[in-house]
């Protein structure tokens, strides 16, 4: 029987943010699925080896535990970040930063083209940002709409309302940013650009469960179901529920 997991705080209070935290480490099916994730970042950046790399919106993940050298971050105080700070205006030095980082973060943002401009400001030549956000595949818009407590709206503005940093939301974000509105991009961050929108993962998260219920199989079968997501790789432009984006700052 699959079991639903109820949040005693709500959902904005840094609180919630921790029991997320203790979710995802106490799940092997779904702390796995992170760590393929955060080997994506590894992977994209060509390791950590030296320079400044940023996570941004680290509170409910453990990327710190793996991969100690990265600077973790939240808007929200947390006990177990290094700093705290807002995605739209960056405590770096111009020129600083060898890579960003965000795992379902970018979406969440009020103004994203600030957050751009300043990750452009930072972020050395040949610098990269790398996130992991959801999809528009036909299979997404059909489960994000219908199962998902955040909206998802591919017609929708280029930001959102602030002041509610994980309430608020438009999951489309990424692809109105990174696919449908291209050469707005083109214009506004001209020493930005877009190396690649890959989709993926099209059942490791729902089955999984997220934060919300526990995973439908058992964690032997993981590696099953990652033999499956690399077998219907060509059709994930149809039914990739993630994608990963890569931008560089030339």
């Amino acid at each position: 029987m699959i079991k639903k997991y109820s949040l005693q705080f709500p959902l904005d209070d840094p609180r919630a943010t921790l029991a997320h935290r203790d979710i995802i480490l106490n799940k092997a099916f779904l702390k796995q699925l992170y760590k393929d994730w955060y080997a994506i970042f590894e992977k994209s950046f060509g390791g950590f080896s030296s320079g400044q790399y940023l996570e941004i919106g680290s509170g409910g993940g453990f990327i710190k535990d793996i991969y100690p050298s990265i600077i973790t971050s939240d808007i929200l105080d947390l006990p177990n970040v290094d700093q705290v700070f807002s995605a739209e205006k960056l405590p770096f030095d111009n020129n600083s930063l060898k890579g960003i980082m965000m795992l379902n973060v970018f979406h969440h943002i009020p103004n994203p083209h600030l957050f751009l401009s300043e990750a452009m400001r930072c972020l050395q030549s040949g610098g990269k940002i790398v996130m992991i956000e959801p999809a528009n595949s036909a299979l997404a818009r059909f489960i994000y709409k219908r199962f998902h407590h955040e909206p998802f709206d591919e017609h929708g503005g280029r930001s959102i309302a602030p002041g509610h940093p994980l309430s608020n939301s438009n999951q489309a974000l990424p692809y109105i940013y990174f696919e449908r509105d291209l050469s707005e991009f083109a214009k506004a961050y001209p020493l930005l650009k877009i190396n690649k929108v890959n989709y993926h993962s099209p059942f490791s998260y729902v089955i999984s469960g997220g934060v919300s219920r526990s995973a439908m199989l058992p964690f032997a079968l993981y590696p099953l179901v990652k033999g499956i997501e690399y077998l219907v790789k060509p059709i994930s432009k149809q039914i990739g529920l993630f994608c990963t984006i890569e931008l560089e700052k030339i």
